[in-house]
């Protein structure tokens, strides 16, 4: 049998990690700026991290939801304090389509509706609700178009408005920072009228934290620098540093049911034992912090660097998320990033470099990039 060929891949097989720091099977070295799609949080093999798991594999690997698990218990009391969520319910689940998939069914159980509207250039995962609600034809199935959706653009709030105004909006799902969609931030102001137009016309507000959250834009969530507080908060990716797991963060106006949700393998020990230990890393270093300091100095030398570097000719994002824009297609930069310069990037469309780091990244490896990113335009 043969691997289902979905993927485009580099020839480079990454056998180890550490920090910010990846080797390959030859031994060779290289700065990780990409984070496995920025699923790495803590950085790779963090000491806590791997002995938690070693521990808890021990003890009890896998067991299901039909019985007490006290860790799922311990690990919702510890993020609620640690996010400022504290009121919230919480609902384990295994990946980040996951979670936007789930929130999207309370939305609808909720209100009764079916609706759902969402940014153009919105990526909201790959189930059936969540790539309807991800702005790309390409990788929508005739199946999942099921006219629930409409794209608006982002920060425009006008039609957004216009769309709630007919009171058949279900939820409204929006990335704070984009991702795939090239690192576009929403501002507060559209943010915050938003919410005063979902809550006026019944409409649940979700905030897809699932790239941008736990810490990456340099406070806890990115939503919290819009000053807004959504009804519904999904996350995965940083929340158990490449462990397969997804949440969504629930408010107290939704009331829990019997069979309403339902997971195999969500919250298991494993997941809840990495989730545990992930938040005790970020606390103990103070990484959101961290991401913050270091994610500003990166945006201030990639701002000096752009009126040089010709190329150049937008930089953009919070903290440890940032998008380099540029006037010719990325796949040259990567290529020469990874092979010469022996540095991981991401990117989103066809010419916009994406910095996903784990949030350990020090000040010397983001200027340690500079030099690597000067060097390969």
């Amino acid at each position: 049998m043969k691997l289902f060929d979905v993927y485009p891949l580099y020839d480079i097989n990454i056998v180890r990690g550490r920090g910010c720091t990846v080797w390959d099977d030859n031994g060779q070295e290289y700065l990780d700026l990409y984070g496995g799609h920025a699923v790495i949080s803590i950085g790779h093999c963090h000491p806590v991290y791997v002995e938690a798991l070693k521990n808890q594999l021990d003890r009890l690997g896998f067991y299901s939801n039909s019985v007490v698990n006290t860790l799922q218990q311990q690990l919702a009391s510890r993020l609620g304090k640690v996010c400022g969520y504290e009121d919230y319910q919480l609902f384990l689940i295994n990946s980040g389509a996951e979670a936007n998939e789930n929130a999207l069914k309370l939305a609808s159980f909720h209100t009764g509706r079916t609706r759902i509207l969402s940014a153009q250039k919105a990526f909201h995962g790959r189930t059936s609700l969540a790539v309807e609600a991800t702005d790309n034809p390409k990788i929508i199935a005739p199946v999942n178009a099921n006219g629930h959706v409409t794209y608006l653009p982002l920060n425009d709030i006008t039609p957004w408005e216009r769309e709630l105004a007919k009171n058949d909006v279900a939820a409204v799902i929006l990335e704070c920072i984009q991702g795939v969609g090239g690192i576009r931030l929403a501002t507060p102001e559209f943010a915050q009228e938003l919410q005063t137009a979902c809550r006026r016309h019944g409409t649940v507000l979700i905030c897809d934290e699932i790239q941008c959250g736990y810490g990456r834009s340099g406070r806890f969530f990115a939503h919290q620098w819009l000053g807004i507080r959504p009804d519904l908060i999904t996350v995965a990716k940083g929340i158990a540093n490449g462990f397969p797991m997804g949440a969504v963060l629930i408010s107290p106006d939704f009331v829990p049911s019997y069979g309403l949700l339902g997971t195999t393998f969500g919250g298991n020990h494993l997941a809840c034992a990495a989730a545990l230990a992930v938040l005790d890393v970020m606390e103990k270093d103070n990484l959101v912090e961290n991401a913050c300091k270091v994610g500003n100095r990166l945006l201030e030398k990639l701002d000096s660097l752009k009126a040089t570097q010709p190329h150049i000719t937008d930089v953009r994002g919070r903290g440890l998320m940032i998008g380099i824009e540029l006037d010719i297609p990325h796949k040259e930069v990567r290529s020469r990033l990874i092979h010469d310069e022996h540095c991981f990037t991401g990117c989103a469309s066809t010419n916009i470099l994406r910095l996903l780091p784990p949030l350990c990244l020090t000040e010397e490896q983001a200027d340690t990039f500079i030099e690597k990113l000067k060097r390969s335009l």
